[in-house]
């Protein structure tokens, strides 16, 4: 399991584009017929990706964890980006096809990916925080999902938001989960920017046409870097980070977080005039 150290701001400034991508870019983790994921140390949240083909993939133990299992002291929220997949959760086996969300509490000992076809594998976007409740598992589907619509056609970034893991949706000990999905012409997410110092964030790009890109924004809001990114990459944003992005199509992205609290609102918004 590789593993990403925390950066402080200051260090950051000095960064130049492989030193960003080196510290801060996960990829590699959507890999066919395997489960590759990535230790953070922040908010100690692990972020990852499983592709089951003609096999079943077991989520296994790490010795990062110094626990007898994985989800021994950890919850696990998974959104399946691919063809129709299934998730067992000790023994109990649940749907979780394209968009649909499926939340795994702290004590699960057994956890198994599938496709329902080698053809059109499931690709499951993983991330699991450290527990110190257990909650039960729960499956939501896109359709059940709680959705806002923000944003319009003249700013480029008319999207709808669905919330999957929050206090209002699927419980969890501290795991926020949820995708947004951007209308054909709007290109722009989360601008205006923020940060939120009580909670890190991870985001990861899917459905981006091939050939196209999607430019990942970060840094304090007066510090700004950027990520060149692709389809089935996913980003680490520290809590003094904004976390944005625009691309050369619409597309997709899940976005999740750990941290001090599960406000979804909790958040210090910078007017982009103020960006630099």
């Amino acid at each position: 399991m590789k593993v990403i150290q925390a950066v402080h701001p200051e260090d950051f400034k000095s960064y130049q584009t492989a030193k960003i991508r080196e510290r801060f870019l996960l990829d590699g983790i959507v890999d066919p017929g395997k489960i590759n994921l990535v230790y953070t140390h922040y908010d100690r949240m692990i972020v990852g990706g499983a592709m089951p083909m003609g096999t079943e993939l077991s989520l296994g133990n790490y010795p990062n964890l110094r626990a007898e299992y994985f989800l021994e002291r950890r919850e696990i929220g998974i959104i399946n980006v691919g063809g129709d997949g299934t998730v067992t959760a000790d023994g109990t086996s649940y749907n979780v096809n394209k968009l649909d969300c499926l939340y795994i509490g702290k004590g699960t000992k057994d956890v198994k990916f599938a496709s329902k076809s080698a053809d059109a594998p499931a690709v499951f976007f993983i991330l699991s925080s450290p527990a110190h409740m257990t909650y039960p598992t729960a499956l939501m589907t896109n359709e059940d999902a709680v959705k806002v619509n923000a944003g319009s056609a003249e700013t480029a970034n008319k999207r709808t938001i669905n919330k999957y893991i929050f206090l209002e949706g699927i419980r969890s000990c501290q795991l926020v989960m949820g995708l947004t999905i951007l209308e054909p012409g709007s290109v722009w997410n989360t601008m205006p920017a923020h940060v939120h110092d009580r909670r890190m964030e991870a985001y990861f790009y899917f459905d981006v046409p091939q050939g196209n890109k999607v430019v990942h924004y970060m840094g304090e809001g007066d510090e700004t870097r950027h990520i060149m990114m692709n389809n089935h990459e996913a980003v680490v944003s520290p809590p003094w980070s904004i976390h944005s992005g625009s691309a050369t199509s619409n597309y997709k992205f899940i976005w999740g977080m750990c941290g001090e609290n599960q406000d979804y609102t909790d958040m210090d918004p910078i007017a982009i005039p103020d960006l630099r």
